[in-house]
């Protein structure tokens, strides 16, 4: 068998393994970043105030979702999902900075 040949197969034999590692390194990763967040959210304490529960609990929801856009980040493939992912981050770290200060102001 030639040299070209021989690669050739086992480029198409290993491949499609390769593929399958990195769809279950995201996969693994988003699992992760959900656990954690679930964790997170239900390791608080309602207060009976509906705005400073709303905003404690939205304060880790928001976190996830910066941490699975980073997972896209990292794994990810399609431009404009990326570009999504980019203004996910952006956007949540800013409302997550205006949820601390409003607990801050209103504790």
């Amino acid at each position: 068998m030639k040299m070209s040949t021989l690669l050739a197969a086992s480029a198409v034999t290993v491949l499609p393994a390769l593929v399958v590692a990195q769809d279950n390194a995201a996969t693994k990763a988003f699992t992760e970043v959900h656990h954690k967040m679930m964790a997170d959210m239900e390791k608080l304490q309602a207060t009976g105030n509906a705005d400073k529960d709303f905003v404690t609990m939205m304060i880790p929801h928001h976190q996830g979702a910066i941490d699975m856009a980073k997972v896209q980040l990292e794994h990810g493939k399609d431009e404009k999902l990326r570009a999504m992912a980019q203004k996910m981050i952006d956007d949540q770290q800013k409302e997550i900075e205006e949820m601390q200060a409003w607990l801050a102001a209103n504790q």
